[in-house]
């Protein structure tokens, strides 16, 4: 039942689509049945599930990896990334138009695409494979070769999937407008930095050929991008061009955002204190924080200013660690007493 939820998740909210990766203890989805039985999703994406079921593990592994990218790129802030066992997985903090929502939107769409791309590749998928597209000699005087990541396949999944919500509302919202251009900018996350990966083939490994293939930068890469684009997001509001609804700069000093860029709506709450009336807003207390650091993760800012206690406490680490031949490295543990504080 659970890896049900996650999928039905990511639908009710596009983070739910993110709680499909709680739904790991029903196995995979193999049949159009089980699309029929996704509660949240709105028609066009039950047509989608059925006409790919064997997509649907891989956009499922994208939802956990999007859940693992985003705590660890917010472990050391206020609000972490905390999941919920409900729908939406991160509460209701993505329900507003944050610039946090802006970052889960983004990863979310990139995690998709980069996941349904990752099975085209390891020939998972009998819809896709490598990207055939890409071959012949370079400019650069390299065969291409081997098997490229056929991106091209998991952002256009990852656009029908993903996007169909906030396009069938017809895209006139302000938040809808914001949501599918935070889409479309964790994708290109992964599309503005492929890169080129070769091998050399000769004697003695001299290189006489180069066959090179274009492969996806690490996903940890692309979380590392989007959460700069977080820190630059740019406030937004909605305006009428002619007959065309945009988001342009609420601050007309401050330059247009790009197509790569995050936007948000509405400021963030500071995420100090505990709401029950508002799931997902976890406050800090209890929290780990750095005593000596000025940034975020520091006492004063993560416990905002509430104070911070000190306990010491017995960490267990590898130490004195040996090569052996051949071929393996043996470590003793060491217990040390170190301190830590927690916020009040």
């Amino acid at each position: 039942f659970q890896i049900w939820c996650v999928l039905l998740g990511f639908i009710l909210l596009y983070s739910t689509y993110v709680y499909l990766a709680k739904l790991s203890s029903v196995g995979s989805i193999r049949d159009e049945e089980t699309c029929e039985r996704l509660r949240g999703l709105i028609q066009r994406q039950v047509q989608i599930c059925k006409r790919s079921v064997e997509v649907m593990d891989a956009v499922r592994r994208g939802a956990q990896l999007a859940i693992d990218e985003c705590q660890f790129q917010f472990r050391n802030r206020r609000w972490n990334c905390s999941t919920l066992e409900t729908m939406p997985v991160f509460g209701k903090v993505v329900t507003q138009g944050t610039r946090e929502a802006a970052f889960v939107y983004a990863i979310s769409a990139a995690s998709v695409a980069f996941a349904v791309t990752r099975a085209c590749s390891s020939g998972e998928l009998e819809k896709c494979g490598c990207d055939h597209n890409v071959h012949g000699v370079s400019p650069e005087g390299f065969q291409w070769s081997g098997c490229s990541d056929n991106i091209a396949y998991g952002v256009a999944f990852s656009q029908s999937f993903v996007d169909v919500r906030e396009r069938s509302k017809g895209q006139s919202s302000s938040r809808a407008l914001m949501n599918l251009h935070n889409n479309e900018a964790g994708r290109k996350a992964i599309l503005s930095h492929m890169r080129v990966e070769c091998k050399c083939h000769g004697v003695s490994g001299s290189c006489e050929v180069k066959t090179c293939w274009k492969a996806m930068p690490p996903f940890r890469k692309v979380g590392n991008i989007i959460k700069e684009k977080f820190d630059g997001a740019t406030e937004v509001e909605q305006r009428k061009v002619g007959t065309t609804k945009v988001l342009v700069p609420r601050n007309s000093q401050f330059k247009p955002h790009t197509d790569e860029d995050l936007v948000y709506l509405d400021p963030s709450p500071d995420f100090c204190d505990y709401d029950p009336r508002t799931p997902g807003m976890l406050g800090t207390v209890g929290r780990q924080c750095n005593r000596t650091s000025k940034a975020i993760d520091g006492c004063e800012l993560m416990c905002c200013g509430r104070g911070f206690q000190t306990q010491e406490v017995e960490v267990v680490d590898r130490c004195s660690c040996k090569f052996h031949w051949c071929c393996y490295v043996k470590c003793k543990q060491c217990r040390k007493m170190v301190e830590m504080h927690t916020c009040r």
